[in-house]
Formats: structure tokens, C-alpha cells, sequence
């Protein structure tokens, strides 16, 4: 259908009642899983939670929160709150991140792109360097795509490559850097038998060097600049295997806060520095953790560290890190295009809506939820009001976060009668459960828990309709995990904390004086997923939803 026959307007629902004010609780990191010592979830005191629980079927259920359900390439891709957002907004599913990537990469579309074309200019004079985590976690990156990479670049003319990695341990198993260096190592020993120049020049891990996010600490940022720019750091090594492993000799050492290091020669001159000339690819797919260096590498104007020398360099991000900045400006795979999202439709349609959440996840509430968009559709109908994360501290230090303080701004805004549509995401279980302090989360979760409470009962006091549900898991399994469930020890006999989120599929539950009598879930839609919740949420307010979004999870039965 052409674009001049495209209306905004949506079709009155036959059997549900607009004018309700309608709350959307976003739980983040808030999955589902069988009740243990490290679910999380399970331990904490979550009577509001559990109340919901109470209401399944007909009122409770699970959703899918990873892979293929949020547009990433296979089952074993756990969610994350990007994806998710966008999944939860636009009501339909697009391929994401890693699927974009691994398609352009396929299809050899990478190498054709203007990206790529701007950085190939530097090829015959200079030196590619690529930077980005070294792991096949699958989050922020993947070792098998910067494989192919290395492969095609080689193929396409580079004749000079440097490797600046970052040990995970996050989002895979902490020590196995080692391996994931060993296998790039190999890989760049063959290219070097092709007539390549390909070394690992420089290293450290993701939590201490470059890959900081939200400018919660720029001095991460500078340790990796340090060494990938300027070939200083504190640890110089002639092979980066021996780096890995002795520098994880330390007792305190593990692959998320390894030192940074650089690799030099025998006379010790450091082997890749990045000068003027030169090509830079942060191959990263996530954004979150790519945005600070991404402006470090890019930006004339500076201020955040001393960079020392500012090389003239072309630089391209493997995707656009941030659609609102434009930044960078040169990107190897386009992003996906999601327009029509639910909020746009809901404005059009008379839906005034309020977005709140803490600083860590107010762009999932806003951005995200919007399409990768920023600003307002239509600012007479919209407000979106962030509220400050603490700042200097993990968040297990203060595991309550501003949960108390979203959940007050939403009953508020609920109480106005100023609006239709009040969304919030609560981040507690996603960014305490990243920290891996079990009893901190546990706090977080009850702080979470008591939040939900306080909009429930403002929607109870106009006579709304509640919708409460979770962009993906973390909170709920807190420990690794061998093929058949059971905890993983160290040598030492501790069980092996996880941090990162988990393929655990998410609660939905809907409710409040204001849903029509004979609303329910629907049975016939096992496998529903966040997508499907647009739709969901559309009816509530009294509309269809648009044909070619994910269907509806809700049905009418007349009494």
C-alpha cells in the first residue's frame, strides 16, 4: 500500500471501551524460571508480583523475550532491553543487531556499503584497526563476525590490520579470553601467511577499558585511548595469549576488569598505535557501550579526557550507535527502519501519553519503545520525564535505585487524569542483577516490586487498566548453568555467578477496575512474544490494531 492511501487513524475496538487511562509497567530484567536459591525474583518479597501470578491464566502469562521472538538470528541470542523495547513499541518484529550484521555479511552487502567504501580509502596507506569485545557471547558482538571481517577486509584490500580487543566475561563464562585469543591469534597467523601485516596491538577488559556507557566514567574510555591510540599502558606484552593469562594471575583479576595492555616489539615499540591515516571500525553491534568511544574517535571538539594526539583517521562504527546524534557518522550495516510504532498510532489517535524512567533506562522507554526515534511525535500530547540514575556507584551499592521515584512520577501523572497512556520501566533487576551481588538484587527486586505497587493503586483509584510486563530475564537465574540445569562450581568450589540477561520468556499480566468484564488471554497464541503486546495494549485503550502488526494476546468473551 503506497503512502497516500496511509491513514493514521485506527479502527474502534467492537467490544472494548476507549477512555481508560491504561499504566504500562516494564519490569527490566524480569524474567521467569523455576524457583531456586538464585531466582532472584523468587527469593525476594514480591507480594504484588505474586498477586498477579494469581490471575493465570486468563490474566497472566508468559511471553517470549529472546531470539527470534525480538528479531535476532537464533534461540540461543538471549534478549536485551534494545531489542526488546522495539519489539514491545512497534508490534511487529525486525531483524536486529547481530541479524542485520550477519546478514551484510552473508550477502557481502557490507563491503558495497558507503561504509565501508569510506574506510577502504585508507587501506592502501594505512593501517585498519578494529575494536571491539572479543567473545561469542552474542550481546555486543561476536567473535565469528569479526572473523569474517578480518576475511573480507583482507579480500578487499586492507593490507595492514591491528585488533584492539576486550575481554568479556560478562556475557560468557569469565576466563574463556584466553580461548577466544588463541582462535584469533590462529586466524591472524593464516592471514599473515596470505601477505597481510595482522597483529593484536593492544587489549584490556570490557568493565575497565573502552567499553563504558551512559558517561558514567570517562576514565574507562581513557584507558583504552591510552592504548589503542596513543600505544601506552601500564602492561606491555610481546603476545597478547600471554597478557590474557598472566594478567589474569592476579587473585582479583577476571575478564571484565582486566588492566589494559599494549602488545610491542622486541625492541618495546608499541606494534599498533593509531595515527593519522589510518582506518577505525568499533565492530561492536550494540550501541550502548559504543557511544562514548564512538565520540572519542569522531568528535573535533572534546573535553571529556586529555586525548594527547587527536589522529586524523576514518572511522565507522559497525552500525549507527546513536540515530539521535548521528553518531558515527559512517556506518558498515544500516539500521532497521521501524516506523508506525504503536506510540506514533495512539498519538494520532488521541492517546496523551507520559514516559518515565531513571536515566540508565530512559531511552528503552522512549527511544526504543518510539523506533529507534528521539523526541516527541506531537509534544502537546506527550511528556517524557527522565529522572537522574546515581552516578559513581555499581548499582548494587544502591540496589532500591529510583524505583520509589519512577513509580511516584507515574502515580502522579495517573492522578493528573491528564493522560491515557502512562509508561514507565523499572530497572532494578536488569542493572543490580548485571553487578552478580545476589542479595543486592533480591533488594532490587522488592524495591521493584513495591514500585508496581504504588501505580496499581493509583490505576485502582481512577479506574484503569494495568499492563505489566518485562523486556527480558536476568533477575530469575543468577547462576551458571551446566546442559542439564544444574549449578556450575569453580575449582574452588563457589558456584559460578551470572550476570549477564537469560533466554527465560517474561510475565504479562493485565487487570484494574477498568477492564471490561470477559477480557482474557487468549489460548491460541502459545508463543507469543513481546511483539505482541502493541497490539495488546492498543485494544485496552479501545482500538484494532493495524493489520500487519503481531497479534493481539487478548479476546473478548461475552458473558
Amino acid at each position: 500500500m503506497g503512502n497516500s492511501d496511509f491513514s493514521w487513524k485506527l479502527a474502534d475496538h467492537p467490544k472494548l471501551p476507549k477512555g481508560k487511562t491504561v499504566a504500562v509497567v516494564v519490569l527490566d530484567g524480569w524474567g521467569e524460571a523455576n524457583p531456586d536459591k538464585y531466582n532472584c525474583i523468587h527469593v525476594a518479597e514480591t507480594p504484588t508480583m505474586d498477586s498477579l501470578k494469581q490471575g493465570a491464566p486468563d490474566k497472566w502469562r508468559l511471553v517470549r523475550a529472546h531470539g527470534t521472538a525480538v528479531g535476532l538470528p537464533t534461540e540461543d541470542d538471549m534478549g536485551n532491553s534494545e531489542v526488546g523495547h522495539n519489539a514491545l513499541g512497534a508490534g511487529r518484529i525486525f531483524a536486529q543487531g547481530a541479524k542485520l550484521v550477519d546478514l551484510a555479511l552473508a550477502s557481502g552487502k557490507i563491503y558495497e556499503g558507503e561504509g565501508f567504501k569510506y574506510i577502504k580509502e585508507c587501506f592502501d596507506q594505512g593501517t585498519l584497526h578494529l575494536i571491539g569485545l572479543l567473545s561469542d557471547g552474542g550481546v555486543h558482538s561476536r567473535l565469528d563476525q569479526l572473523q569474517l571481517l578480518l576475511k573480507g577486509s583482507s579480500e578487499h584490500g586492507a593490507k595492514r590490520i591491528r585488533v584492539h580487543v576486550l575481554t568479556d566475561g560478562r556475557d560468557v563464562l569469565d576466563g574463556s579470553s584466553v580461548g577466544f585469543v588463541e582462535t584469533l591469534e590462529n586466524d591472524l597467523a593464516k592471514l599473515r601467511e596470505k601477505g597481510v601485516d595482522a597483529q593484536i596491538a593492544s587489549g584490556g577488559g570490557r568493565m575497565y577499558v573502552t567499553m563504558d556507557r551512559y558517561e558514567n566514567d570517562w576514565d574507562v574510555v581513557k584507558r583504552g585511548w591510552d592504548a589503542q591510540v596513543l600505544g601506552e599502558a601500564p602492561h606491555k606484552f610481546q603476545s597478547a595469549v600471554e597478557a590474557v593469562k598472566k594478567l589474569r594471575e592476579n587473585p582479583k583479576a577476571n575478564d571484565q576488569y582486566l588492566p589494559p595492555f599494549v602488545i610491542v616489539d622486541e625492541s618495546g615499540k608499541a606494534v599498533g598505535p593509531i595515527v593519522d591515516g589510518d582506518a577505525v571500525v568499533t565492530f561492536n553491534f550494540r550501541a550502548d557501550r559504543m557511544a562514548m568511544v564512538a565520540k572519542a574517535l569522531e568528535y573535533i571538539d572534546f573535553d571529556k579526557f586529555d586525548r594527547v594526539r587527536f589522529p586524523k583517521i576514518r572511522y565507522a562504527g559497525m552500525l549507527q550507535y546513536d540515530g539521535e546524534l548521528k553518531l558515527p557518522s559512517q556506518y558498515l550495516v544500516s539500521p532497521p527502519e521501524i516506523e508506525r510504532t504503536s506510540g506514533e498510532y495512539l498519538v494520532h489517535n488521541g492517546i496523551r501519553t507520559f514516559a518515565c524512567s531513571e536515566t540508565v533506562k530512559f531511552g528503552h522507554v522512549t527511544f526504543f519503545w518510539n523506533g529507534n526515534r528521539s523526541g516527541y511525535f506531537n509534544p502537546t500530547m506527550e511528556e517524557y520525564v527522565e529522572i537522574p540514575s546515581d552516578s559513581g556507584i555499581t548499582f548494587n551499592v544502591q540496589p532500591k535505585m529510583k524505583a520509589v521515584e519512577i513509580a511516584e512520577k507515574a502515580r502522579d501523572a495517573i492522578l493528573s487524569h491528564k493522560f491515557d497512556q502512562v509508561r514507565v520501566n523499572l530497572p532494578n533487576g536488569d542493572m543490580v542483577g548485571h553487578t552478580g551481588d545476589i542479595e543486592a538484587t533480591i533488594v532490587g527486586c522488592k524495591a521493584a516490586d513495591e514500585a508496581v505497587k504504588i501505580i496499581l493503586d493509583a490505576i485502582e483509584q481512577v479506574g484503569g487498566i494495568y499492563v505489566v510486563t518485562a523486556d527480558h530475564g536476568n533477575a530469575e537465574d543468577m547462576v551458571k548453568r551446566n546442559k542439564s540445569g544444574q549449578p556450575v562450581y569453580d575449582k574452588a568450589g563457589n558456584v559460578q555467578i551470572l550476570t549477564s540477561h537469560t533466554l527465560q520468556p517474561v510475565p504479562i499480566a493485565i487487570g484494574g477496575p477498568g477492564l471490561a468484564p470477559g477480557v482474557r488471554f487468549r489460548n491460541d497464541v502459545p508463543n507469543g512474544g513481546l511483539a505482541n503486546v502493541a497490539a495488546t495494549i492498543m485494544n485496552l485503550h479501545g482500538f484494532e490494531a493495524p493489520s500487519n502488526y503481531e497479534t493481539t494476546l487478548i479476546e473478548v468473551i461475552d458473558d
